[in-house]
């Protein structure tokens, strides 16, 4: 249950938008791992891009084991891979994100966390 904010009586947002992993950079023959293609929720052109270019990206999953958390005393079985969109791909507002490890082939079609941080505006 979110908690509500005693000021505003609101909800605190989400600090990122929904995107879907769709595949890796290829062409014809050849596939490229190191880099990622996303579709973000509500972009469908390639001028719509400009906005997430630089921006924070975030595969959460979980694994088997339990490991320690940094700032937590529980440990978690959740996971995340940090990445960067880095360009457009295409024109129907899809775009390219490097993280810091290849996400693995199973993330294909699954969730991507793309934050709002850091801000350009």
């Amino acid at each position: 249950m979110a908690t509500v904010d005693k000021k505003t009586g609101q909800k605190p947002g989400r600090l990122y938008v929904k995107a879907v992993f769709t595949g890796y950079k290829r062409g014809l023959r050849n596939q490229h791992e190191n880099t990622s293609l996303l579709k973000i929720e509500g972009v469908n052109a390639k001028a719509e891009t400009r906005f997430y270019m630089g921006k924070k990206c975030a595969y959460v999953y979980k694994a088997k084991n339990l490991t320690s958390c940094p700032g937590h005393e529980k440990r978690s079985k959740i996971r995340v891979i940090w990445g960067k969109v880095t360009r457009s791909h295409g024109n129907s507002g899809a775009v390219r994100a490097k993280f810091s490890s290849n996400l693995p082939a199973n993330a294909m079609g699954r969730r991507i966390r793309v934050m709002h941080y850091p801000s350009h505006i």
